[in-house]
């Protein structure tokens, strides 16, 4: 009779579980590994804390996965918690890891294959609370207050920081409630998202105009734009009396 199989995986919340170990063998390598055992209505399964740290997650999953293989179990973890296949995703950014990991989100957004992981991706950007952009907010604002407190003359620059910071406010409210969206985008029939790109060349087509008209609405669409621009310029900062 074949092992069952185990699947080692990174949930949504951070934990990295393994499922399928239903026999006391795999268990218990599971447990001598470094998982924690978990028995309720859901049945047997094992998973480490959210709060474990990255590097002891794909060490501890990487080796629950050797000595699991050895017993002739079969195994499907990802890449990316196995240490024995893992290739690095991204060039080696030296101290930066706060980059590293916006990186390896950016590869998940990429590689979504439907809404709800799209959205899960995109949920460490927005989480209102512990997503990338909340953080990045904070960071700056940190810095404006750090700069005016160790320098008053240094206004100019603390006051720029301080816009940077609502300015990622403002990318924050203007995605808020999106999660919904987010899910539903792959929803659309596929013969209906076939039937609309194959109106595109024609729609493109009739969309055609000549060559005097298409310069006159570049000289508009110039000019707009300038006009445009001139409302949009933020007013100078007049410095305030400094403490």
């Amino acid at each position: 009779m074949p092992a069952p199989s185990i699947t080692i995986t990174s949930e949504f919340s951070g934990s990295v579980v393994a499922k399928g170990a239903t026999d006391d063998l795999s268990a218990q390598l599971l447990k001598h590994a470094g998982f924690q055992q978990i028995e309720d209505w859901h049945g047997r399964r094992h998973r480490l804390p959210t709060t474990t740290p990255l590097a002891d997650k794909v060490a501890i999953a990487t080796h629950a996965a050797e000595m699991l293989r050895a017993a002739r179990y079969d195994v499907d973890i990802p890449p990316f918690l196995d240490a024995a296949r893992m290739s690095t995703p991204v060039p080696a950014l030296g101290p930066y890891a706060a980059g590293a990991e916006l990186l390896q989100i950016t590869d998940r957004i990429r590689s979504a294959e439907n809404g709800t992981d799209l959205q899960q991706a995109v949920d460490h950007l927005l989480h209102p609370e512990h997503g990338a952009l909340e953080r990045v907010r904070e960071a700056l604002e940190a810095a404006s207050e750090q700069i005016d407190d160790l320098d008053d003359e240094a206004y100019a620059l603390a006051d720029r920081f301080g816009f940077a910071a609502e300015f990622v406010s403002s990318a924050q409210s203007e995605l808020v409630d999106s999660e919904a969206q987010l899910r539903r985008v792959s929803d659309v029939p596929q013969t209906e998202a076939r039937t609309r790109s194959s109106k595109l060349p024609n729609q493109a087509a009739a969309l055609t105009t000549s060559p005097a008209v298409a310069k006159a609405k570049v000289s508009s669409s110039l000019g707009f734009e300038t006009a445009a621009s001139a409302v949009a310029v933020r007013p100078s900062h007049a410095p305030g009396p400094r403490r």
